[in-house]
């Protein structure tokens, strides 16, 4: 154990003690699967199981506080069995976030169909504008929740313009894209139909859910504002999709506005522009076609 990791782990063991009570002590610490941005831990103590992130604190300087933040959101406003976060601080540089760790089982038979629904209600929590109470990020990239009245000013000026500015200074915006994306920020009102902002996730990807020890869905590592509710479903399809059976249910309990499946290569090019400025233009064969078809 280097002195760096000696330090971290007193913090966790001072955090787990504030929020718990009570001696505790650590007995193991595996390293285990945290994505592609941040190192992750499982943290077996005397008080119980705890799951831990860690990055770099100056790199991306509040990234896993503003996931606290996130996680208390999904907390607050769905039946999501949400890991709970438990504290956050920054160890000789390294930021941190310990939350509850949570064990998995196999699918239940209905597991797709409570998902759907759980989601759409979800969605039905609101607030009077679209954005958060702070920015956070979406992958490594830092993500604008500075609050609009509109949908369409918020798409425009918080999601679309930022990363067509990155694209552009990192080179992998050409022309046609610069265009395109420009007419998408003066016609974004054109694109949505016009609904009360939404509790959602932000980053609904298959790699950001997984299944409780119920065998239900848990959701996590989210990018969360208050935003257009179509964001989250055009994510849920961006990579393959999820079973068909989580989309009937979630039209069941909330249904989404005629046309939506034609709307959602629009509102994925949010995410596609943040992956074209994380892995390079790989993505911008995509993004064009989008814009082609729908601009």
């Amino acid at each position: 154990m280097n002195v760096q990791d000696e330090q971290l782990y007193k913090d966790w063991l001072k955090a787990i003690r504030e929020n718990f009570g009570g001696s505790v002590s650590i007995q193991t610490i595996g390293v285990v699967g945290g994505g592609s941005i941040n190192d992750a831990r499982k943290v077996e103590t005397s008080h119980g199981t705890f799951f831990a992130k860690i990055n770099d604190a100056f790199a991306y300087p509040g990234m896993l506080r503003a996931e606290a933040k996130g996680l208390e959101f999904l907390i607050e406003n769905s039946d999501f069995h949400i890991p709970k976060p438990i504290s956050t601080g920054v160890s000789d540089g390294i930021q941190w976030i310990l939350m509850e760790y949570i064990e998995h089982a196999a699918k239940e038979s209905d597991y797709w169909e409570k998902f759907g629904s759980k989601l759409a209600k979800m969605h039905r929590a609101t607030n009077e504008t679209f954005g958060f109470e702070s920015d956070n990020y979406l992958g490594n990239l830092p993500q604008s929740n500075s609050s609009k009245l509109s949908w369409a000013t918020f798409f425009a000026e918080n999601r679309i313009a930022p990363q067509l500015k990155l694209a552009k200074d990192q080179g992998y915006a050409g022309d046609q894209m610069v265009k395109l994306l420009e007419k998408v920020i003066s016609r974004a009102d054109k694109y949505f139909p016009v609904e009360p902002p939404a509790a959602i996730h932000g980053d609904l990807w298959t790699g950001n859910f997984t299944t409780d020890v119920k065998g239900e869905a848990t959701i996590f590592d989210p990018a969360a504002h208050f935003g257009h509710r179509e964001m989250d479903i055009a994510m849920s399809k961006l990579f393959g999709g999820f079973d068909t059976k989580f989309y009937q249910s979630y039209n069941e309990e909330y249904p989404l506005e005629k046309g939506w499946e034609e709307r959602l290569p629009v509102a994925n090019l949010y995410p596609l522009l943040a992956h074209l400025n994380i892995f390079g233009d790989s993505y911008a064969y995509q993004i064009i076609t989008i814009l082609r078809k729908y601009v």
